[in-house]
C-alpha cells in the first residue's frame, strides 16, 4: 500500500489538470451556449419577479400546497392554462469565484479518492504501466489460470464462444 501522504503532488496535479481542462472546454466550446433561452422583455420580467421579494431557492409554478389541492379542478385548470415554470432564484449578483473555488475543491476530493484506491491497490513505486491501468486488487494465480482456460474454450461443457 502506498501512503496517501506521499501522493499529495499527483493529487494536486490531477485536480489542477481537470480544473484547467474543464475550464478551457467550457470557455472554448459552444456545448452550453444553448442550455438556457432568454425570455422576451427581460427587464419587465425581472421587475415583476422583484415585486414578489422571492427568496433565493428552487421553485416550480404552478405547485400545489397539498395532494388535495393538486387533485382539485381549480389547480388542474391553473396548470392547464400555463405556463409551467421551473426556476432557480439566486441572490443578487452571482460571484463566479466562489463556484470556481468549490469546483477546484471538488476536483481535489475526487483525486484524493482515486489516489486512496490506487494507493491501496498498488505497491509504492509501482511501474507506470500498472499505475495507469485500471487499479484493483491483484489477481491470484488460480484466477488467472481459470480465466485462461475460459479463453481456450475448455471452461466446461456447453460453453460456446
Amino acid at each position: 500500500m502506498t501512503p496517501l501522504a506521499s501522493l499529495w503532488l499527483p493529487i494536486l496535479l490531477a485536480a489542477a489538470g481537470v480544473f484547467i481542462v474543464s475550464s478551457i472546454i467550457h470557455m472554448a466550446t459552444p456545448w452550453h451556449q444553448g442550455d438556457f433561452g432568454a425570455v422576451p422583455d427581460q427587464a419587465r420580467v425581472l421587475d415583476a419577479l422583484r415585486s414578489f421579494n422571492i427568496q433565493p431557492g428552487d421553485y416550480v409554478v404552478p405547485r400545489p400546497s397539498s395532494r388535495k389541492e393538486g387533485a382539485s379542478p381549480e389547480f388542474a385548470a391553473l396548470a392547464k392554462r400555463g405556463p409551467t415554470v421551473a426556476m432557480t432564484v439566486l441572490p443578487g449578483e452571482v460571484v463566479i469565484a466562489k463556484s470556481l473555488v468549490l469546483w477546484f475543491v471538488y476536483c481535489i476530493v475526487v483525486a484524493l479518492c482515486a489516489a486512496y484506491i490506487a494507493g491501496a491497490a498498488l505497491p509504492p513505486a509501482a511501474a507506470a504501466k500498472k499505475v495507469f491501468s485500471s487499479p484493483g486488487p491483484p489477481r491470484s494465480s488460480a484466477s488467472r489460470s481459470r480465466s485462461g482456460s475460459r479463453r481456450s474454450g475448455t471452461a466446461g461443457r456447453g460453453s460456446r464462444r
